[in-house]
């Protein structure tokens, strides 16, 4: 199969069996946090409840495109994904799938609302400091992990929990002050579902934040899943084979003609080597392209090249683009940008993400993928919510969880979520929900409200998630290294 070794082919299908077990363990990990609310306020009975909640789900990840994968893909160091060794590629997607897995079921167990976006991006990480362990990488150290990407994705975990903090707090004082109705202040009556007006808004946002789950923490298995094909089957996976080469070398024209515009001299070193990596790149594709191929005959090495030429063309226009120095007009800037990344994706989109542009070579997802991720996320939806939904509804503050703190939570949490997808970020799910019931808690009586031993553990959950994972997919990594060489 493919041309591997019954052994290789074995390890592919348990790489792809552990990337479905990840994401299956996100659903029913993280969506316990999209249906706490309707569970625990009587809203909608358990099992319709994660039923609505697993198809949304999966609804939303067909539908998100695949922005939220490639920036995943970005984290790692390009050299890992261009080995010509697929038992290094194993080493790799074992070591990334299982830290992932272990910590992400590990914190279930225990009941802490962890997150499975830190998890993956912490394994990630941990295989480019693993890499950069190795004698054969000596040379480059940790500079071989992407950290521009890294702090980008950092920055967005660290602040949208923040932001869901403080927007809850801010809309539940504005509900406080212009709604009448008080029923909705109140806690939910044991085992009798609210007024209708109340089950609605819960159930609406409820729908709203298993969608945007799906749409950005579904993303990050496709990202898995992809990787893993990327490693074991290059030649099939390593670039879109449903590229239009004449669209590419159009993009390419237009980079070309915009990068010969600049001036270098006012640059920085590091921008000019920018500059440098971005030509040199261009010529390369350019290269490859005028020797007439077609996405059927491309050799694997050609493939290689052309996915390593459109990574650093991506990568260092876009560093020049933030560049102040980079003295273009505004009409360049935005050629350049569109011939680079391509068009924005629709709100709704399935497969690529850039329809065209030199993104397009490299930002896609085959269909089948995505279903399978789909399917994986949307049944783990449907178990294991109990453990959480004790903890969202009752351990967070000293008082029960009301209507009012419920709805004001999940509109926030669907809202940063959808934002953080616009702009191909991966958010934690658990930790926005998390920190807006917190928010939530200290808008109605202050923050002596919170429940100290509950607080600390998901504190130390978000504190401890990343080091960990890195430690233990970096250590994964090396030993499985070992064992292949």
């Amino acid at each position: 199969m493919f041309g591997l070794d019954p052994t290789l082919v074995f390890l592919l299908f348990f790489c792809l069996f552990a990337a479905c077990a990840f994401e299956f363990v996100n659903g029913f990990h993280d969506t316990a946090n999209a249906v706490a609310t309707v569970i625990y306020t009587h809203s909608l009975q358990p099992t319709q409840a994660v039923v609505w909640s697993g198809f949304m789900n999966f609804l939303g990840l067909l539908t998100g495109g695949v922005g939220v994968t490639m920036s995943i893909i970005g984290l790692l160091p390009t050299e890992l994904l261009m080995d010509a060794d697929v038992y290094h590629s194993m080493a790799m997607a074992l070591a990334l799938l299982l830290s992932a897995i272990l910590w992400n079921v590990g914190t279930w167990y225990f009941g802490i609302p962890a997150s499975s976006s830190h998890t993956l991006i912490g394994s990630i990480i941990g295989i480019g400091v693993g890499h950069a362990l190795l004698p054969e990488a000596s040379n480059k150290g940790i500079s071989s992990i992407n950290w521009d990407k890294a702090i980008e994705i950092g920055q967005a975990l660290l602040l949208s929990p923040l932001f869901g903090f403080a927007a809850a707090i801010i809309l539940m004082y504005i509900l406080k002050k212009t709604v009448k109705n008080k029923e909705i202040f109140k806690e939910p009556k044991k085992k009798s579902p609210p007024p209708m007006w109340i089950r609605a808004i819960l159930i609406t946002t409820c729908t709203l934040v298993s969608f945007f789950h799906g749409r950005n923490d579904g993303q990050k298995g496709i990202g898995l899943v992809m990787v893993i094909l990327i490693a074991f089957l290059p030649g099939y996976f390593a670039v879109n084979t449903n590229l239009d080469l004449v669209q590419v070398k159009e993009s390419l024209t237009t980079v070309q003609t915009i990068t010969a515009k600049i001036d270098t001299i006012p640059l920085s070193e590091k921008e000019r080597e920018s500059y440098h990596k971005l030509v040199k790149s261009s010529s390369a594709l350019s290269a490859i392209i005028a020797t007439g191929v077609t996405p059927k005959t491309l050799t694997t090495t050609q493939k290689f090249d052309i996915r390593n030429a459109a990574l650093t063309i991506n990568k260092q226009s876009k560093k020049l683009l933030e560049s102040e120095s980079v003295a273009l007009s505004s009409g360049d800037k935005k050629a350049l940008k569109k011939a680079t990344q391509g068009d924005k994706a629709p709100f709704f989109s399935y497969g690529n993400s850039s329809s065209s542009g030199i993104a397009g070579v490299t930002d896609f997802a085959p269909a089948w993928v995505m279903w399978m991720v789909a399917l994986s996320l949307g049944l783990g939806t449907m178990v294991g919510w109990k453990r959480i939904v004790v903890t969202i509804g009752e351990k967070i503050g000293k008082n029960h969880l009301t209507y009012a703190q419920g709805a004001s939570a999940e509109l926030i949490a669907s809202l940063t979520i959808g934002l953080a997808t616009a702009y191909k970020w991966p958010v934690s799910t658990t930790h926005v929900l998390s920190s807006g019931i917190a928010g939530t808690m200290v808008a109605s009586k202050g923050i002596k409200n919170l429940q100290g031993g509950t607080v600390k553990s998901i504190v130390l959950a978000w504190v401890l998630t990343l080091p960990v994972t890195i430690i233990l997919s970096a250590t994964l990594f090396v030993l499985f290294r070992w064992i292949a060489a």
